[in-house]
């Protein structure tokens, strides 16, 4: 006689409660990200300095208990900032790379510099939160701006023509040098655009320092 198995126990996990839909890991995210959007419009509107938390939970809808589930300090939700964005523009430069692979150098780099001016200067508060309130906010904050600087730097470095009469340290130095230049144009602009006069267009900055960077390639090409 063949004995039947047990019943399975019950499943007596709790089930997630949900809200509008919405799990507890999802309604946490949606509310990182509200944060984030509000401390981007603020930054941008009124300056890091010139924001408060009590601010950046008004604006977003959540309160400050909310704020403190996802970051330290304002400057941990700047931080965090400035790395969504950063990889945003870091994604959509990459992209364009991989797409014009197959193009020669005078081809590729004006699509490129477009690709990177329009990913920062098409929504202009990104701009202002990326390069009109990173400087003097803390060390911490002054590290990322030179490592977003340095991964620039490395990215010109491996689209530019190979040049043999660079070591690898005088080439990335170069491209280090082009990237400070751009980045200052950036800044110039975004600085004009606030001035409240005639702004520059984003097109009018990206045939800049599309210029910009044609210049110093010929001077490398000439140099070598």
């Amino acid at each position: 006689m063949t004995r039947s198995k047990p019943a399975a126990a019950p499943d007596r996990t709790p089930a997630r409660r949900r809200i509008r839909g919405l799990d507890a890991d999802e309604r946490s995210a949606q509310r990182r990200r509200q944060l984030l959007a509000a401390a981007t419009e603020l930054f941008a509107r009124q300056s890091y300095s010139g924001t408060s938390i009590e601010q950046i939970c008004q604006g977003a809808y959540v309160g400050t208990k909310g704020f403190y589930d996802h970051f330290d300090s304002k400057e941990a939700c700047y931080s965090a900032l400035l790395e969504q964005i950063t990889a945003q523009i870091q994604q959509r430069v990459a992209e364009v790379a991989a797409e014009t692979a197959d193009q020669d150098w005078a081809q590729r780099m004006p699509v490129l510099v477009a690709a990177f001016v329009h990913a920062i200067a098409d929504d202009p508060r990104l701009a202002k939160v990326t390069f009109g309130e990173a400087g003097g906010i803390s060390p911490a904050v002054e590290a990322k701006r030179r490592s977003n600087r340095r991964w620039a730097a490395d990215f010109l470095n491996r689209q530019w023509p190979v040049d043999d009469s660079l070591t690898d340290r005088q080439g990335l130095a170069l491209c280090l040098a082009t990237i400070g230049g751009m980045f200052e144009l950036i800044a110039d602009w975004l600085h004009h655009h606030d001035d409240g006069g005639d702004p520059d267009t984003v097109e009018t900055l990206a045939s800049d320092l599309t210029r910009f960077v044609t210049v110093v390639d010929v001077g490398r090409r000439a140099h070598s």
